[in-house]
C-alpha cells in the first residue's frame, strides 16, 4: 500500500490528475478539485496522503487517490465503505465540499446539501446519513477541538496572523481567500511569528490556486 507521496509537482492533467516526480518516478494521483486548486506552482515539492484502489472488471486498473489532510483521507475511506458510493462519487463529494462541510452535512442529515453533488440522489444521501452520521459527528467534533487548540496563539502569533491577512487582502485577494490561506500556512509553519515568511507562503498558495 502506498500511504504517502512526496515529490516535485510536474503538471496537472485535466481538473484532477496530478503528476508527481518522486525520485525520478512519475506517479499519477487523482485528487479532489479542492486539493488541485490549492496546489503550489509546478516545480514545488508536494506531499499527498494516498489511498490505492484496484478494479478487476471490466479491465484490471489501479488508481491512486491523493489528499492534503488526514481528515480528507478519513472521509474518503468512510464514504467508499458505504454501498453505492464508489471512489468516483466519493471524489465528487470531496470536490464539491470541504471535508469538514461534508462531515457536518452527513452528521446533521442535511440531505438537501448532499444531493447537490453529482451522482448523489435522495436515497443515497439518506443512506450516507444513516450509516455514517455518528462517525462523521465524532470526526467533526475532533476537528473543532483541534482548531480550538490551534487557535490559542501567542500575542506575537496573533499579530503576525493579522499582518499576513491584511497583506494578502492589500495585494488584491478577497478576505475569505486570504483568511483561508493564512489559516493553512499558520497550521503548517514552524515559526508562526515570522511575518515575511508567512506572507510569502500565503502568496505561493494563493497564486497556485489561480493557475
Amino acid at each position: 500500500m502506498i500511504a504517502q507521496l512526496t515529490g516535485v509537482l510536474l503538471r496537472i492533467e485535466g481538473a484532477s490528475n496530478v503528476i508527481l516526480d518522486v525520485n525520478g518516478v512519475g506517479y499519477q494521483v487523482t485528487v479532489p478539485a479542492t486539493v488541485a486548486s490549492a496546489l503550489p506552482d509546478v516545480g514545488a515539492r508536494v506531499t499527498l496522503l494516498t489511498h490505492l484502489v484496484g478494479r478487476v472488471q471490466p479491465d484490471f486498473e489501479m488508481t491512486l487517490y491523493g489528499f492534503s489532510s488526514n481528515q480528507q483521507l478519513g472521509v474518503f475511506r468512510m464514504l467508499i465503505g458505504v454501498q453505492g458510493v464508489g471512489a468516483r462519487v466519493a471524489m465528487a463529494m470531496l470536490s464539491t465540499m470541504a471535508a469538514d462541510e461534508l462531515a457536518r452535512a452527513v452528521s446533521t442529515s442535511d440531505t438537501r446539501t448532499l444531493t447537490k453533488v453529482p451522482g448523489v440522489g435522495p436515497k443515497l444521501a439518506q443512506r450516507l446519513c444513516l450509516e455514517l452520521g455518528d462517525s462523521m459527528a465524532s470526526m467533526a467534533f475532533e476537528q473543532r477541538t483541534a482548531r480550538s487548540e490551534a487557535g490559542k496563539k501567542t500575542a506575537a502569533e496573533n499579530a503576525a496572523y493579522e499582518d499576513v491577512l491584511e497583506a494578502l487582502v492589500g495585494l488584491g485577494y478577497s478576505r475569505a481567500d486570504a483568511r483561508k490561506a493564512a489559516d493553512t500556512v499558520f497550521a503548517n509553519a514552524a515559526d508562526k511569528a515570522n511575518t515575511s515568511a508567512l506572507i510569502s507562503a500565503g502568496l505561493q498558495l494563493l497564486s497556485g490556486s489561480k493557475r
